[in-house]
């Protein structure tokens, strides 16, 4: 009789714990591996994807892969124009949501990704102990014990990468009887009905521009202005491929957009009542509608960490996140995947890092792991020593190429180091705001950043006897930041620095 293969990672005790499997789990993993650390892997889900697996409800991503881009196909400058696919040193491990992309859009659909994903981690080789829900955590010696419905986990270091996907609503009398964004039902049941959208971010468009064909009018409500990317420069806005509603409404369409707060909904014999208080105009209102769905976001499903001293924010639907995404209230709590996001950044011109989508958090990925295998295990990646000459060579390099810097821009840095006793430095990408507090040695570090003019320039941050100093450099129409005028800025600013 053929042995059934067993499941990896049973219970016991480990280096480290990754809790997920969708693209930060996996993510993470990767790079875990590839420094050395070992760890466990375990997920409850039944197959890799994680949130992908559900959403968004219809179907197609806000996140591109250009089939065809201004990168050579297979280079890492390519990153920066496919969203979507996990990294790898291996060439034949990288690019794989692309490559189950029909042509159709750039858009890669929910089936693509999670194709995707699963061929990440079938062909990168990442174990994961599948069906295996964490249940509980509690500390144990040096480190933590997570129960799980296999069994109870020891370890050292938690990585937590179950994404925020657990459906939230505000507190208003009698929201919690209306759907939420991820019960909306087949799109037929909104037919020639008056629907009205809580929430005026990517999934309250999201829903409205699923819903335009069928429903009969559409009302988008929440108490501030719709933010838009195109004008914001921000993924963080609502995102032009979900606009045609707000298109419909500045045009008087039929679908309307209202800058209010709701105050109390009522179920009704033919559908709901809204109270509303305006507040761009402010009123009283009353809106009768058939349906009302709650668009009102996510939270992290964090279980008992709160109990275990995790610090939260953002009405506790995130954690509080250090600048390398541990927790600063537990050591050795570390988060990975979009819940990186709750590790703000400067946060310069008011725009947000990427850390909520794929191609922002798969960077803090490397980063983190590089970070818990030196500071937790003594796994230190040896830094390329540079040369004097070409340390400016390399800083506009990275400006105008690196996938890094333009998916998180304002938010991770490429650092060069001018140790004494080790020579020049490079020390990869690093969070800028651990570079921008962070005591050591004089050090230059480089990002991109797009201004509130929406102007995208490079910035170079010099940390001379503990002082930083900031360096604006020009734009380029081009986005060709490696011109004769940079290189005379930046020399400029490194001049005593590099001879």
């Amino acid at each position: 009789m053929a042995q059934l293969t067993q499941p990896p990672f049973p219970p016991g005790e480990y280096p480290a714990v990754v809790v997920g499997s969708g693209p930060g789990g996996l993510q993470v993993s990767y790079w875990l591996t590839r420094l050395g650390v070992r760890h466990a892997v375990i997920s409850a889900d039944r197959s890799p994807g994680g949130m992908f697996q559900r959403f968004p409800v219809f179907q197609r991503l806000i996140t591109w892969t250009k089939l065809h881009a201004p990168a050579e196909p297979d280079s890492r400058a390519y990153e920066r124009f496919d969203w979507n696919s996990l990294l790898a040193l291996e060439t034949e491990h990288r690019f794989l949501v692309r490559d189950v992309m029909n042509a159709d859009s750039y858009f890669p659909t929910r089936d693509e990704m999670e194709t995707g994903l699963a061929a990440f981690a079938r062909q990168a080789g990442i174990a994961v102990r599948y069906g295996t829900a964490w249940e509980a955590t509690r500390r144990s010696g040096d480190g933590f014990t997570l129960t799980t419905s296999d069994g109870d986990y020891r370890c050292k270091v938690a990585i937590l990468a179950v994404g925020m996907a657990q459906p939230w609503k505000p507190p208003i009398d009698g929201l919690a009887e209306v759907p939420h964004y991820v019960e909306v039902r087949p799109i037929a049941h909104y037919a020639d009905k008056r629907v009205l959208v809580i929430g005026k971010r990517n999934s309250g468009f999201e829903l409205a521009d699923g819903l335009l064909t069928q429903a009969r009018q559409i009302i988008l409500v929440s108490p501030r202005p719709a933010q838009i990317s195109v004008l914001t420069h921000s993924t963080a806005a609502a995102r032009a491929r979900y606009l045609q509603p707000y298109e419909d409404y500045v045009l008087g369409g039929g679908t309307t957009v209202l800058d209010a707060s709701v105050q109390r909904v009522e179920r009704v014999e033919r559908g709901y009542q809204v109270h509303l208080k305006g507040t761009t105009r402010p009123s009283d209102l009353l809106l009768e509608v058939d349906e009302v769905i709650a668009a009102t976001g996510f939270a992290v499903p964090l279980g008992d960490l709160r109990q275990l001293g995790v610090a939260t924010f953002y009405q506790n639907r995130l954690p509080a996140q250090t600048p390398f995404w541990e927790s600063p209230t537990v050591e050795g709590i570390y988060f990975a995947g979009a819940i990186t996001q709750g590790a703000i950044g400067l946060k310069k011109y008011g725009i947000p890092s990427n850390s909520a989508a794929v191609h922002g958090f798969r960077y803090n990925a490397e980063v983190l792991a590089r970070h818990i295998a030196s500071k937790h295990f003594g796994l230190h990646t040896a830094p390329r020593v540079l040369q004097a000459g070409d340390v400016v060579d390399y800083l506009l390099t990275a400006a105008t190429q690196a996938p890094d810097l333009w998916n998180q821009q304002s938010y991770l840095a490429r650092v060069v180091e001018f140790s004494p006793g080790e020579g020049i430095l490079d020390r990869g990408a690093l969070p800028l705001a651990h570079f921008a507090d962070a005591a050591g040695p004089d050090s230059a570090a480089i990002t991109i950043e797009t201004d509130a003019a929406g102007d995208i320039h490079p910035a170079l941050y010099v940390r001379r006897r503990g002082q930083v100093a900031e360096h604006l450099l020009p734009s380029d129409p081009l986005h060709d930041f490696d011109t004769q005028q940079h290189r005379a800025q930046a020399h400029a600013a490194l001049s005593d620095l590099t001879g």
